[in-house]
């Protein structure tokens, strides 16, 4: 099984976006290389029921797209988005909306972030280590 390594800036990140977002869902990019997550990047969310739904400002996750091709970006390993009322698993919404893509998602509810594999077979809980950076 997979395990993530992510840097304390990027779980502090996740943590300050979803603070904020509060009573909304905040959302955004996990950036880095491999299993390794050095950036978590904030998005708008775009859903118009941001309360209980997420949506990734769809050119933010282009331009990172483009930028990692272009190769002066990291690549997109996943994204996070919180849960402001609920734990830090994926929701029935969340299941529903997932692509079975391989990427990793973070959810973090209050102070407490896990990840997550969305897999073909659904999503799969990925252990994590934090690292410097």
């Amino acid at each position: 099984m997979m395990q993530v390594e992510v840097t304390s800036q990027a779980l502090a990140a996740m943590r300050a976006a979803a603070a904020a977002a509060h009573p909304s869902e905040a959302c955004g990019l996990l950036l880095g290389e491999g299993a390794r997550i050095t950036e978590a990047r904030e998005t708008r969310n775009v859903h118009p029921a941001p309360q209980t739904h997420f949506e990734i400002d769809p050119q933010a996750l282009i331009d990172a797209h483009r930028a990692a091709r272009g190769g002066t970006g990291p690549e997109v390993i996943g994204y996070f988005h919180s849960h402001p009322a609920g734990p830090p698993a994926p929701s029935a919404t969340d299941r529903a909306s997932a692509s079975g893509d391989g990427r990793v998602w973070a959810i973090i509810a209050g102070r407490d972030v896990k990840f997550w594999m969305d897999g073909e077979q659904g999503f799969v809980a990925l252990p994590f280590t934090m690292i410097d950076g």
